[in-house]
């Protein structure tokens, strides 16, 4: 039994779009040219998004920000993703599906990967966007100490 985490992308040009916006994946299986896996090691994080839409326009636009678990370790489900992970955000509609984005977006512009930040970060955006405030923007002392303390953290 595999210790990774599988996603399932997929990609339906204007139809159904699943993609990782940032991760550190450690395998990679192409199944053809419109899916293929990609599979996280333990405590690695990455984000997921999903896009569906009809002839009428979006059905569904949400992001997952997740921890890769070990195997048997208890995990929630996140549809396309096996087992499943420790969801650290979770979001649907595409006002917020896009400011979480922007957010990403700016952790990068510190010259930090997103996968790298501080799990408790990914925790705070989620708080504070399900009550219409502007979250706190990662900087890089935040990260400094994240750093500190995931060294010594046992």
């Amino acid at each position: 039994m595999s210790n990774l985490t599988h996603v399932e992308l997929l990609w339906l040009e204007k139809r159904i779009e699943n993609w990782i916006r940032f991760g550190r994946h450690a395998e990679e299986q192409i199944l053809d040219k419109r899916r293929r896996i990609l599979s996280f090691s333990p405590g690695s994080i990455f984000a997921f998004v999903r896009w569906t839409s009809n002839d009428f326009g979006t059905v569904i636009s949400r992001i997952d920000i997740v921890r890769a678990v070990p195997s048997g370790q208890r995990c929630a489900t996140v549809p396309y993703v096996r087992p499943g992970g420790d969801i650290l955000l979770r979001l649907a509609g595409w006002p917020k599906v896009e400011r979480v984005l922007q957010i990403v977006d700016s952790v990068e512009a510190l010259g930090v990967d997103p996968a790298d930040a501080a799990p408790d970060y990914w925790h705070h955006v989620h708080n504070r966007l399900s009550v219409n405030e502007q979250p706190r923007s990662y900087t890089r002392s935040r990260h400094q100490a994240w750093l500190h303390r995931r060294r010594i953290a046992p």
